[in-house]
């Protein structure tokens, strides 16, 4: 068959392109196009490894390198000068420099996995949150001293340099950091591996608080540009939406032949960010997707005097890439999300069809030996239903062979135990927008039910309960289920939540598979970001006491655990809580800027930021501060001075939160109104002294992250028991030597086996009782504690602003079966955070005050040095051997 990934308007070059590599063979071709002549203008210039000559060894670049490279793009990228280039010129002529030695590393670790010709590891995912690149590059690449001190001989600061960049806007939660993660870590650890995403123009959106709610704004996040990415235009992939399924008989075969035209082509053209390891070579891909028109202007409209016709076709494209997750309570962003999901797996599909077949041509009985897909959560499950159709479709494969080959390419990661939040998709909108796929999606679930009604012919309910497609109003395909049956593995992401999966929401397809389809990978997270680049205090002193000036154990997290030895060592213990003291110092800066909030360094700093939702349960905490301040009214109206307050009764605190809630989500956008309105309440209160803040941090993002982590002394993980999968915030936390208050769910149970139940505060119902709770709260009612009650008073009285604002979110916990559990759980919070503030202390963090040293920041230590399981290089370890069978390359 032809190629059918170019479509014959978009000129052919003329010699054959390629971003992975040549194959020895085209080696020879090529090279036997080219004059000698040419070849030695290449010889003589050329910084590139020659190919097939061997990998290229890391080498960081050289002061000397380093301010050529920079006055070289200062004066010729940008167009500027000695006299007129300021802290932004500094950072695109720094980013540009560090590209280029980052780029040698990545065309030679491409030509080096394509002669290798080994199997290849593609991962997909909707989100990659990856903050930002230069800090991150520096620290991979080991050249941050020499950019740090070049740059101050040039007059610039390197923290002002890279404040200039923005975080990339391609992610919001934990799904994005996780996968940000992962492909770190295959670079860092040798793999050959790729992430394939989208490039998302306004990122999610820019969150901004106005009158204490959240406001939505584009993220105009590429506003300068983005000097890591690589544009290649000349990669432009053709993928089609709506039109008509047709037939035709092939007289040759005698089947009948199913033909998919297209009604509306949108073209998919490639942007490349070089992903660089940790002390390696191996520099992976990430290649993003953007979403442009066949034809971006309509000259014949235009002339008519139709102006906004004549591009109607260019916005419609440029929509699907526009924003990440379009608020879906609508049917236009229902079907822009679909639409979404579709361009990128097709895409991505066919870019990597594309590359086998450079190979190995048509013999599609190694295309699962050289390929592993893997699937980060539900969103890319059309990548299943895309390859069956373009095997069979395209290629001409049966059936039987083509779907053989799918499941044993893909495996699916699973992310939640909650049944609604399972993705679904009306089949009427499927069947619109991608008709032929949807006819595949019938003939797979046909197979798969004749299987499960031929192996449990008596159990007639099993095939309803299965099936892809869920019977009702409207009539949906269960994206998960698919995943299910066209994936050769299906993981979860921490042991408690694997094992949920397998008794709850899966538990009929481990009837029909078996168990051992079902694996466990707990999630990690990778320490260069989290902690070298992060803390570099903490990192410094750690490699100090590991003798480790290579900073070798970021590769090794396990050594963490030769840090135990300090534990009784008071002169360590207290520079390491003087570190802790440096970077709440460095958050408190953050919050002033932020919110213009003063906040004292030295009392507890008690943070919660991530992604709001009602499991993850931020209202519980916010009621728990709202309490505070009411008992501690309460104690100032009795006579109680602020002294004796904080010595028999509360310590200093401020309560820190941060996250986004999504557009659509209004529950969400509630409770961070409550929090803001609390805020504005308390914060301004004289009377309580610095007894107790509240922050709202807006925008939270990576960035900021890399400060709240360090300067946190507690972290709230307090999801109701069972519906949090893993978590990697409590990781990247724990980490960074903050203590952990949480429930016993998702990674919190593998976090406290690790560093053990004393250097952890756990409280809460567990999974096992949560769903006979919930029924005894719709059948009996639910009990609200007097705790609680005073709060929910104070909030009905008006005391936080107009109470009919937070009616619906105190109602869904009195009246509506308090689904979270928050009445059940608020006592045993409000007892926890007692329990560990007397183990803080009531001096707060003073290092000076042996009782904290000895209690808190002896924990504190523990906890980091137990940490080491947690790495992604450990994931990415048992995903490439359990799942993947994937080895890392030599270097």
């Amino acid at each position: 068959m032809g190629d059918y990934l170019t479509p014959s308007e978009l000129p052919q070059p003329r010699l054959k392109r390629t971003n992975t590599g040549f194959t020895p063979n085209q080696i020879v071709a090529y090279d036997a196009q080219i004059s000698e002549a040419a070849k030695l203008i290449w010889k003589k210039y050329s910084s590139l490894t020659p190919v097939g000559s061997g990998r290229r060894k890391p080498a960081p670049i050289s002061e000397e390198e380093f301010e050529k490279s920079f006055v070289k793009h200062v004066e010729f990228t940008l167009a500027r000068n000695m006299y007129n280039c300021d802290d932004l010129g500094a950072y695109q002529a720094a980013s540009q420099s560090i590209r280029d030695s980052v780029l040698l590393n990545w065309a030679d670790t491409q030509q080096s996995q394509t002669i290798h010709d080994g199997k290849r590891v593609y991962y997909l995912s909707l989100e990659f949150l990856m903050g930002r690149a230069m800090d991150n590059a520096l620290i991979n690449s080991k050249a941050r001293s020499v950019v740090d001190k070049t740059l101050n001989n040039l007059g610039f600061n390197l923290e002002d340099v890279l404040d200039q960049e923005p975080d990339a806007g391609l992610g919001n939660g934990g799904l994005g950091r996780l996968a940000a993660c992962f492909v770190d870590s295959l670079s860092s650890k040798n793999y050959s591996g790729w992430g394939y995403g989208l490039n998302y123009r306004y990122g999610i959106f820019k969150q901004q608080i106005i009158d204490g709610y959240q406001v939505e704004t584009p993220d105009n996040w590429l506003k300068y540009s983005n000097p890591w990415e690589i544009d290649r235009t000349e990669i432009q992939i053709p993928v089609d939406f709506y039109g008509l399924v047709e037939e035709s008989y092939d007289e040759e075969t005698g089947k009948v032949k199913k033909i998919w035209n297209g009604g509306e082509r949108v073209l998919a053209v490639a942007a490349d960010f070089p992903i660089p390891g940790f002390n390696t070579a191996n520099t992976n891909n990430l290649r993003l997707w953007n979403a442009r028109p066949t034809n971006e202007f309509d000259f014949n409209k235009f002339n008519a005097g139709d102006y906004q016709s004549s591009v109607a076709a260019q916005q419609r494209a440029e929509s699907i890439t526009a924003v990440l997750y379009p608020n879906d309570n609508f049917y236009s962003g229902k079907e822009l999300r679909l639409k979404q999901q579709y361009f990128w797996v097709a895409a991505s599909l066919h870019d990597i069809v594309r590359r086998f077949k450079k190979q190995h041509k048509t013999d599609w009985s190694k295309f699962t030996d050289k390929i592993a897909i893997q699937l980060n959560d539900t969103h890319p499950t059309l990548a299943i239903v895309e390859l069956q159709r373009i095997l069979v479709d395209l290629e001409g494969l049966p059936w039987s062979e083509a779907w053989e080959i799918v499941t044993s390419t893909f495996a699916y990661t699973n992310h939640t135990v909650m049944t609604e939040a399972l993705e679904k998709w009306p089949v009427q909108l499927v069947g619109t927008l991608l008709p032929r796929h949807l006819q595949i999606i019938y003939d797979i679930n046909y197979f798969f039910l004749k299987l499960v009604e031929a192996k449990f012919p008596k159990d007639l309910g099993l095939l309803s309960r299965v099936s892809v497609i869920e019977e009702g109003e409207p009539k949906s395909v269960r994206m998960a289920y698919l995943a299910i049956i066209g994936s050769h593995k299906v993981n979860g992401v921490a042991e408690l939540h694997s094992e949920l999966i397998k008794t709850t929401i899966f538990k009929d397809f481990v009837k029909v598979f078996g168990g051992d389809k079902f694996t466990n990978v707990t999630n990690g997270i990778t320490p260069r970001r989290w902690l070298k680049q992060a803390n570099p205090e903490l990192a410094s002193l750690i490699a100090e006491a590991l003798n480790d000036p290579e900073y070798d154990y970021l590769t090794n997290l396990g050594k963490l655990k030769e840090l135990e030895k300090f534990v009784d060592d008071d002169k360590f213990l207290t520079r390491w809580d003087e570190i802790k003291f440096n970077n709440k110092r460095r958050l408190a800066a953050l919050i002033k800027s932020e919110t213009g909030i003063d906040v004292d360094p030295t009392v507890m700093f008690d943070i919660q930021v991530k992604r709001i939702h009602e499991y993850k349960r931020q209202q519980l905490n916010i009621f728990a501060t709202i309490y505070r301040y009411l008992r501690i009214k309460e104690l100032i109206a009795e006579g109680v001075s602020i002294e004796e307050i904080k010595l028999k009764h509360y310590i200093s605190k401020a309560s820190i939160f941060g996250g986004k809630a999504a557009p659509g989500y209004y529950m969400a956008k509630t409770i961070i109104h409550l929090i803001n309105k609390a805020a504005e309440v308390i914060n301004n209160d004289t009377e309580i002294d610095n007894l107790l803040k509240v922050v709202f941090i807006p925008d939270y993002n990576v960035s900021k992250a890399e400060i709240i982590c360090p300067g946190s002394d507690l972290s709230n993980h307090i999801s109701t028991a069972g519906t949090e999968a893993s978590g990697t915030s409590n990781m990247k936390f724990a980490l960074n030597g903050g203590l952990i208050i949480g429930t016993v769910d998702g990674a919190n149970v593998e976090i406290t086996r690790e560093i053990s139940e004393d250097n952890i505060f756990l409280f809460g119902n567990l999974a096992e009782s949560v769903e006979e709770i919930r029924h005894d709260h719709l059948f009996h009612g639910v009990t609200v504690p007097q705790t609680l009650r005073k709060v929910f008073d104070a909030i009905e009285a008006g005391q936080f602003g107009d109470p009919g604002e937070y009616k619906s979110l105190i109602e869904s916990i009195t009246s509506h079966g308090d689904y979270y559990l928050v009445t059940d759980d608020f006592d045993l919070m409000l007892e926890c955070q007692q329990r560990l503030e007397k183990v803080y202390g009531h001096h707060g963090g003073d290092s000076s005050d042996p009782d904290h040293l000895h209690r808190w920041v002896k924990k504190s230590l523990l906890s980091v040095a137990n940490m080491g399981f947690f790495s992604s290089d450990r994931c990415i370890d048992e995903y490439a051997e359990n799942i993947w069978n994937v080895e890392p390359l030599s270097q």
